[in-house]
């Protein structure tokens, strides 16, 4: 650019840098000069060695330096090594409120609040001590009027110099929106509480806290609820009244919390939480959760309509120490799902041993399929025997499951999962299939003796499998006669039974299969249905053999309804079974009025094939008393 320069030595529209961003800050040399450095005179020849035609080589003098210094908008300090100021800009002064000339001495660390922070306080003296390169933070600075202010604050070395450079940019503006775009992003625009991003920054934080505030009671607590029927609000009265509804909850929520300065977010849909840091124990939450359900349970004002809505309320409290936000989510979770099952409107605190339950239950669900795959099952046989002869007439298979962690299980701890997630077609047809093959091998040793292998099926079994098809192929692959199989199926399961399920069973008949009903007289008992049904045997429940235990004590009413049943049984052609003999006198008594065959603990407990065996071997003809196994065993 041609000219003629201003006073300044400057070029005609050429003006001093205007810094607004700290990487734009220019280096600020020593503002005296070094003494004993030699300068070379105006005018003076070139120094040896240089190259030809070169001349004087003009530089910046400290004036120049002195002048950007002054003149920058960027508010900026030089400092020693100990980190006291040398020299401040009137841009610091402005900014913090005070004549610069009065900040020269004082410690940078106080004026730009560096102390506070152990982390910030140990990198600022790494940065004076050389050992690392910059620091730089955002603080809340207070200038000498009271009010306050956030810059960014930068602290490092300066070149050519044995000082340092601190400057500091007023971010308050940038700061206060930030913040306002903050509070819309982490707060619910319906209740204006604290949205799951909020929630789950103060939960981590609080976890943080307590582990290493020892002053604190080192303990945290979560209620966590939920409304009940909420979503019957919005179908009949729209969206907009259960909007208001919610910001009402909140409220209520809010006012319940504000006592103990709690926590209280909007977490989604109609579920809120509150947090406790620093909780004093269970008692304290569990106070909580009741005021907050009492105060749920006055009528909500909402836009002309008088509303009642409930809740369930999940409580967990517990050391902080160890415990993680995920976990300690979950755990809530869970205890809420507790309070629903147990009848909503109520609060339930966290159980560990049910947990335990919980997610045992949870890993012998998952694992169901592989272990059918690993053939992890196998089965037991309880003995069928004849009331008026004690002939081993036939045996039921009952399943087991040899868990490799929790070891053997009985039905009762893993069939009704499987009925609930379909594992039970693939293991109901291993089980019919090792019992069919069972049954045909003990038929070969012992053919003038065959057993009828009797095996439970579910009704899940008959929908989701072609039932009918499985027994024909496993009957024909293992070359059991039909009339040796006999299906149990439980009284609800096959009373009421139409379509699919009846076809299925009269099939079955057809087939020369025996089918049973088991556990009758605990469900529909309804009489009319044993006449259409293709059952040819009826399982009595054990709980009307429990009337028979007592001779001195006899329950004139059992011994009636079982007779009774006996003789509507035999009338309709059908064979019955009592459950759960446990004495002689209960298995005399039983045949005396007329039942067909026992099974209970009074002849043998379930045992292995090998044991069966045994007592095929070892049946007492006809006449010779009852057979009994080892009652040791």
């Amino acid at each position: 650019m041609s000219g003629t320069p201003d006073g300044q030595g400057r070029a005609p529209g050429a003006t001093l840098p205007m810094i607004t961003e700290r990487n734009a800050i220019p280096s600020v040399p020593p503002l005296a000069e070094d003494a004993g450095a030699p300068r070379p005179a105006p005018g003076a020849p070139p120094a040896p060695g240089a190259p030809p035609g070169a001349g004087p080589v003009p530089g910046p003098t400290p004036g120049d330096y002195r002048a950007a210094f002054t003149a920058a908008r960027l508010a900026m300090a030089v400092l020693d090594r100990e980190g006291r100021v040398l020299d401040a800009n009137p841009a610091l002064g402005a900014l913090l409120g005070t004549d610069p000339a009065v900040l020269a001495t004082r410690s940078a660390a106080d004026l730009a609040d560096l102390r506070e922070d152990p982390r910030t306080w140990s990198e600022y003296r790494a940065v004076l001590g050389g050992r690392r390169g910059r620091l730089r933070r955002t603080r809340r600075l207070l200038r000498s009027d009271g009010h306050a202010l956030w810059a960014d604050v930068t602290v490092e070395p300066a070149p050519d110099s044995g000082g340092l450079l601190l400057s500091m940019a007023d971010i308050s503006d940038q700061r206060d929106l930030q913040g306002r775009l903050r509070h819309l992003q982490m707060h619910d625009p319906v209740t204006r509480l604290p949205n799951r991003s909020l929630f789950f920054e103060r939960m981590t934080s609080a976890l943080e806290a307590a582990t290493y505030d020892h002053e604190g009671t080192g303990r945290i607590g979560l209620c966590y609820l939920d409304l009940d029927g909420f979503k019957a609000v919005n179908d009949t009265l729209g969206h907009r009244v259960g909007d208001r509804l919610l910001g009402a909850v909140g409220q209520r929520l809010t006012d319940c919390a504000a006592p103990g300065g709690h926590l209280v977010a909007r977490l989604g849909g109609d579920e809120f939480a509150l947090l406790v840091r620093n909780s004093t124990g269970t008692e304290q939450l569990c106070e909580l959760a009741r005021s907050v359900l009492a105060a749920l349970q006055e009528p909500f004002d909402v836009g002309g309509q008088r509303l009642s809505v409930s809740a369930s309320i999940g409580v967990v409290e517990r050391p902080a120490a160890g415990t993680h936000t995920t976990w300690l989510m979950q755990a809530a979770d869970t205890t809420l799902y507790w309070a629903k099952e147990d009848g909503k409107a109520r609060w339930t605190l966290f159980d560990p041993e049910r947990n335990a339950h919980r997610m045992t239950r949870q890993a012998l669900s998952s694992t169901l399929r592989p272990a059918v795959e690993r053939e992890e099952f196998v089965l037991d046989y309880q003995p069928l025997v004849g009331l008026g002869d004690g002939v081993v007439r036939g045996v039921e298979a009952l399943v087991r499951w040899d868990h490799p962690q929790f070891g053997r299980l009985s039905p009762n701890r893993f069939v009704p999962l499987a009925e609930e997630n379909g594992a039970i077609v693939p293991l109901g047809r291993w089980v019919l299939r090792t019992a069919c093959r069972q049954a045909r091998a003990w038929q070969q040793a012992h053919p003038a003796h065959p057993l009828v292998v009797s095996v439970n099926v579910a009704v899940r079994q008959v929908w989701d499998s072609d039932l009918v098809a499985d027994v024909g192929a496993i009957l024909a692959d293992t070359g059991l006669p039909p009339h040796l199989l006999q299906l149990e199926l439980t009284e609800s399961a096959v009373m009421g039974s139409a379509g699919r399920p009846l076809q299925a069973l009269q099939r079955l008949s057809d087939m020369g299969v025996a089918i049973a009903i088991d556990d009758f007289g605990t469900g529909y008992s309804n009489l009319a249905y044993l006449s259409r049904l293709p059952v040819s045997t009826l399982k009595l429940d054990g709980s009307f053999v429990q009337g028979f235990r007592a001779e001195e004590h006899p329950n004139p009413a059992d011994e009636t309804i079982v007779e009774a049943l006996v003789q509507l049984a035999h009338r309709l052609g059908l064979s019955v079974t009592a459950e759960c003999v446990e004495s002689a006198e209960q298995a005399e008594r039983l045949g005396r009025i007329g039942c067909d065959t026992g099974q209970g603990w009074f002849y043998s407990r379930p045992v292995p094939p090998d044991r069966i065996q045994a007592m095929i071997t070892t049946c007492p003809a006809s006449g010779q008393g009852p057979f009994r196994s080892d009652p040791r065993e």
